[in-house]
């Protein structure tokens, strides 16, 4: 997956979490499922890119 795809859905996610968020509440089961969803996708962007950065630069 390249880094613009990765950005997009991580942009998505954090949209639908926020409107689920909305209408059913921060602490609903669905709000809990896409902040999963949104976290799993943050760390995979660090694993793929951040640290690739970080680990390059030493």
């Amino acid at each position: 997956m390249i880094k613009q795809e990765l950005v997009a859905l991580i942009e998505k996610k954090r949209a639908e979490l926020i409107q689920v968020a909305i209408t059913n509440g921060f602490t609903s089961s669905v709000a809990i499922r896409y902040s999963q969803e949104l976290d799993n996708l943050i760390n995979e962007y660090n694993r793929i890119y951040i640290k690739k950065v970080s680990s390059s630069a030493c």
